[in-house]
C-alpha cells in the first residue's frame, strides 16, 4: 500500500470518526437525568430509555479520550457531555453487594434505579476505565482513588475470592480462565499507569504479566488454535465451551499484547501476539467466500451453538483494524498492512451508512444489514470511536515517519 493510499485511509477514517462523534453528541444524551441513551435506531431516534453500565462508562472514557489526545476535540461540549455521564455514573451506577462490597449495576432505568446486575467483574471494568480517564481531564484525585479502589476489590474478586460477584459454588460448574478477564484486567493496568509514574507501573508491574500469561493459556492444539475458555491449569475444556472460538477476542487480545510488548521492551511477546493472537485468528475466523470475520467457530467444525455464530458483527471487525495497523507499524511487514487493507475495504462497504451516519453493527453473513439500529444494550460510543481514533493515530505515525 502506498503512502498515498495510506493518506487517503487516513482521511476517511479521520472523516469517519468526526462524523461517529457528532452522532452520539446529537442523539444520545439525556438532559433531564443526565447519562447517555444507547439504544438508538439507525435515524437518531432513542427506542429504548434504559441504560447500561458497560455503555455509560464507556462512552466517558472515549469522550475524555478524545478530548485530551486530540486537538479537534478539545471542546467544551464533550468535556460537559464527559462530566455528566460521570456525574450519572457516580450517584447510580455503584449498588450494594450482598457481602457489603460495592458492585456496578448492569442495567438501569432512565432515572437511575437498578434493573439488573451481571455476577461479572465488567460493569465495574468499564466504571473504573470512565473514573480514571475523567479524572485525568478534570483533575479530580478523589475520581482516581476511586478507579483505584475498585481495582484492588477486583483483583481480589479475580484473584483471591469470588464469592463477592454473587455467583453461587455448584458442584458442577468447572472453574474457567475465560480470556475476557485477564483480558480486560490487562486493559485497566494500562489504563491506570499511562503516564502516571514509576511507583503506580511498580504497582500494577506483577499483575500485568499475570494477565499477559493468562491469555497466553489460550494458545492451544500445538499452537494451531487460540481458544476462547481453557481450565484454570490452561488445559483445554471438554464440549462447546472447551472448542469455542471467537475470532473478534483473540485480535483485540492480539493488539493488547502488542502494547504490552512494547512497553516492556518484548520481543518474543511481540512475535507470539502477531503470528498466534492476529494472523492465526484471521486465517481460520475470515469468511472466504462472504468475506468478514465469523463472529464464533467451533475448532474441530462443528456448528457452535451460538445462533449468532455466522453473523458479521462491527466489533471484531474494529479489533482486526486495530491490531492489524499496530502490528504493521511495529514490523512494517507487507502483508500485515495487506490484511489491514481488505478489511477496511469490508468495513467501508458493510458496517459504515454514509446516509444517517454512524455504524450498523450487525450483518448476515452474507453481509445484507440484519438488525439497523445503531446503537442498543451492547453496541454503544466506544469500538467504533476507539478503533477510528486509534488508526488515525497509528497513521499519522507511519505518514510523518515515512520513508
Amino acid at each position: 500500500m502506498s503512502a498515498v493510499k495510506l493518506e487517503e485511509c487516513r482521511e476517511r477514517i479521520r472523516a469517519e470518526l468526526d462524523n461517529v462523534v457528532d452522532f452520539w453528541l446529537k442523539y444520545s444524551h439525556d438532559t433531564v437525568h443526565g447519562g447517555f441513551f444507547t439504544c438508538i435506531g439507525k435515524d437518531g431516534k432513542v427506542y429504548d430509555e434504559l441504560k447500561y453500565v458497560w455503555l455509560q462508562g464507556r462512552q466517558v472514557w472515549m469522550y475524555c479520550r478524545l478530548y485530551r489526545s486530540m486537538d479537534r476535540f478539545h471542546k467544551p461540549e464533550i468535556l460537559e457531555a464527559a462530566k455528566a455521564g460521570g456525574a450519572f455514573l457516580r450517584k447510580f451506577a455503584r449498588v450494594s453487594g450482598s457481602s457489603g462490597q460495592w458492585k456496578c449495576a448492569f442495567c438501569l432505568t432512565r432515572d437511575g434505579k437498578a434493573v439488573k446486575i451481571q455476577r461479572t467483574i465488567f460493569s465495574e471494568c468499564f466504571y473504573i476505565m470512565a473514573m480514571d480517564e475523567l479524572s485525568r481531564v478534570t483533575g479530580d484525585k478523589d475520581m482516581q482513588l476511586e478507579a483505584e479502589q475498585m481495582m484492588e476489590q477486583l483483583i481480589f474478586w479475580v484473584q483471591k475470592d469470588s464469592s463477592g460477584l454473587g455467583r453461587p459454588q455448584l458442584p458442577g460448574d468447572v472453574p474457567t480462565n475465560g480470556m475476557a478477564v485477564p483480558m480486560m484486567l490487562l486493559c485497566l493496568v494500562q489504563q491506570l499507569t499511562e503516564g502516571r509514574g514509576q511507583e503506580v507501573v511498580q504497582k500494577y508491574r506483577e499483575l500485568g504479566s499475570w494477565c499477559v500469561q493468562q491469555i497466553l493459556q489460550h494458545i492451544q492444539r500445538d499452537g494451531t488454535a487460540i481458544l476462547e475458555n481453557v481450565s484454570l491449569e490452561g488445559a483445554e475444556l471438554p464440549g462447546c465451551q472447551g472448542r469455542l472460538q471467537n475470532p473478534g477476542h483473540a485480535l483485540e487480545a492480539g493488539w493488547f499484547l502488542l502494547q504490552f510488548s512494547v512497553e516492556r521492551g518484548d520481543e518474543e511477546l511481540q512475535r507470539t501476539a502477531i503470528d498466534k493472537f492476529v494472523e492465526l485468528p484471521y486465517q481460520y475466523g475470515w469468511d472466504k467466500e462472504h468475506g468478514g470475520l465469523f463472529y464464533f467457530l467451533d475448532v474441530d467444525g462443528h456448528c457452535p451453538t451460538q445462533l449468532e455464530w455466522s453473523m458479521k458483527l462491527w466489533w471484531p471487525h474494529c479489533e482486526a483494524l486495530i491490531a492489524f495497523l499496530m502490528a504493521y507499524s511495529q514490523t512494517k511487514r507487507p502483508e500485515l498492512l495487506e490484511r489491514f487493507s481488505q478489511v477496511y475495504e469490508y468495513i467501508f462497504s458493510h458496517f459504515s451508512d454514509a446516509e444517517n451516519g454512524e455504524w450498523f453493527g450487525y450483518l448476515t453473513q452474507e453481509g445484507k444489514v440484519a438488525l439497523d439500529f445503531k446503537g442498543g444494550p451492547f453496541k454503544g460510543f466506544f469500538h467504533v470511536p476507539r478503533c477510528l481514533y486509534m488508526c488515525e493515530r497509528i497513521l499519522d505515525d507511519l505518514l510523518e515517519n515515512k520513508d
